[in-house]
C-alpha cells in the first residue's frame, strides 16, 4: 500500500478566508465566535456564533453560478480552489475522487424557500431549489468545475462527516483506487430554522465556548469549509511538491447506544484503531486536536476516552474555542490545524478557559499556543448518532 501525504489545504472559516489567516488566529489564540449576523436572534436564547465575514460569493464566482450554489457550496468551492492551488497538482480527471463531508445541506436555501411558502404564500419556486439543498451539492460543484470524472460523492454522518471523508479518501488513494483526492467537508448551518433546533436541544451556549473548562455552558456554532489535497509520497516527491504532512492512519466505530450521548468506550476504540491502522504506538502521538464540544457530557467523555488509550495523555486542545463548532465541516478544519502544527511547531490553545475541570483532567494548552516539535498528532471528531472518526497524521520525512 502507499504512504499518503497532504500537498494542499484550502480552509475559509470565521478566522478568516484562507488557511493562512487560519491558523495565524489559532496561534494567536483569536476567536472569531460573535453576535451572530445572518439571522435576528431576538427570539433565541443564544446570539453568538462563528460566522464567515464579509463573504462576498461574486468576488470568486461569476454571476451565474452564485446565484445557483447555496452559501455551503459556496464556502467548499472557495476552500477547494484554495488547496488545489497550493498542491500545484496537475489533476487526471479520470483517477482523482472528490470526497466531502456535510451535515446538513443547503439550508440557508432551504429556510427561505419555506419562509417563501408559510409566510408569503408563494406557489412558484426558484426551479434549482433541490439542487441548491441536496448535502451532496459541493462534491458535485467541484467535480464539475475542475473537471474530475472520478468517483465523487459525500458521506453525512452528522458532526464527524469531514473525517470521514477525508478517511476514506486516505485509504482509497493508499490502496491505489485513485491516485489523488480533494477531500474535507463544508457547512453553512446559520438559518433560523436551524438555530430553532439547535436552541431546543439546549446544548449551545449563551456567551462563548469553554471547552474542558469547570464553567463550560455549551458549543457555539460555525461555519466554514476546508479542503486537503491528498496524494501518494512517491508522486509528491517526484514533482517536488511541499508536503503539509503524511496522513497514516484512520480509525472508525459506532457506539450503538445513545443518540445525543457520547460513549468513552466507542472514542476510544476509534483512536485504537486509527494508531493501529497507521502503525503508531501511543506514545508517539504527541497533540490530539480534539472533539472538545464545550458541552459538559462530551469533554469530560473524551477525557475519559483519551486516558483510557493513553497511559501518559499527550497535549490536547479544542479549537473548537476559536472557530466554533461546524457541525459536518468540523473535522476538516480541525484536521488542517492539527497537521499545520508540524509546519510551525506549535500547538494552537484552547481559549476561553477559565478554571480547569477535575473532569478534565488533561493538559489543554489553556488560552495560549505552545511551542512544541511533535512526530504524530490525533484529529477526533465524535458526532450525535454515536459515529467516531479519528484521523491520524505525522510530520513528512
Amino acid at each position: 500500500m502507499r504512504r499518503v501525504v497532504i500537498t494542499g489545504a484550502g480552509v475559509i472559516s470565521a478566522l478568516g478566508p484562507d488557511l493562512p489567516s487560519f491558523w495565524a488566529s489559532l496561534a494567536e489564540g483569536r476567536s472569531g465566535i460573535g453576535p451572530i449576523k445572518a439571522v435576528d436572534c431576538t427570539p433565541l436564547r443564544f446570539s453568538n456564533g462563528a460566522e464567515v465575514q464579509d463573504f462576498d460569493p461574486f468576488l470568486h464566482f461569476d454571476p451565474k453560478a452564485a446565484m445557483q450554489l447555496d452559501r455551503t457550496v459556496q464556502l467548499a468551492g472557495v476552500a477547494a480552489a484554495e488547496a488545489l492551488k497550493m498542491s500545484g497538482l496537475i489533476l487526471e480527471p479520470a483517477r482523482t475522487a472528490v470526497v466531502t463531508g456535510c451535515c446538513v445541506g443547503g439550508k440557508t436555501t432551504e429556510d427561505e424557500t419555506y419562509r417563501q411558502l408559510y409566510e408569503e404564500k408563494k406557489t412558484r419556486f426558484d426551479p434549482l431549489t433541490i439542487p441548491k439543498v441536496m448535502a451532496n451539492g459541493a462534491a458535485s460543484y467541484i467535480s464539475m468545475h475542475h473537471g474530475i470524472t472520478g468517483p465523487a460523492y459525500t458521506v453525512s454522518t452528522a458532526c464527524a462527516s469531514a473525517a470521514h471523508a477525508i478517511g476514506q479518501a486516505f485509504w482509497m488513494v493508499r490502496a491505489g483506487m485513485v491516485d489523488a483526492a480533494l477531500a474535507g467537508g463544508h457547512e453553512a448551518p446559520f438559518s433560523l430554522g436551524m438555530l430553532r433546533g439547535w436552541e431546543a436541544m439546549r446544548v449551545v451556549a449563551p456567551d462563548t465556548c469553554r471547552p474542558f473548562t469547570v464553567d463550560r455552558k455549551g458549543l457555539i456554532l460555525g461555519e466554514g469549509a476546508a479542503i486537503l489535497v491528498l496524494e501518494p509520497l512517491e508522486s509528491a516527491v517526484a514533482r517536488g511538491a511541499h508536503i503539509l504532512a503524511e496522513i497514516c492512519g484512520f480509525g472508525m466505530t459506532s457506539d450503538a447506544s445513545h443518540i445525543t450521548m457520547p460513549s468513552a468506550e466507542g472514542a476510544a476504540a476509534a483512536m485504537r484503531a486509527a494508531l493501529a491502522d497507521g502503525g503508531l504506538a501511543p506514545g508517539q502521538i504527541g497533540y490530539i486536536n480534539a472533539h472538545g464540544t464545550g458541552t459538559p457530557a462530551n469533554d469530560a467523555t473524551e477525557t475519559k476516552a483519551i486516558r483510557a488509550v493513553f497511559a501518559e495523555p499527550p497535549v490536547v486542545s479544542s479549537t473548537k474555542s476559536m472557530h466554533g463548532h461546524t457541525l459536518g465541516a468540523a473535522g476538516a478544519l480541525e484536521a488542517a490545524a492539527a497537521m499545520m502544527a508540524f509546519e510551525r511547531d506549535l500547538l494552537p490553545p484552547t481559549v476561553n478557559f477559565t478554571q480547569p475541570d477535575p473532569a478534565c483532567d488533561l493538559d489543554v494548552i489553556p488560552n495560549q499556543a505552545r511551542a512544541a516539535r511533535v512526530e504524530a498528532v490525533l484529529s477526533n471528531s465524535f458526532a450525535f448518532g454515536g459515529l467516531n472518526a479519528v484521523l491520524a497524521f505525522r510530520r513528512a520525512g
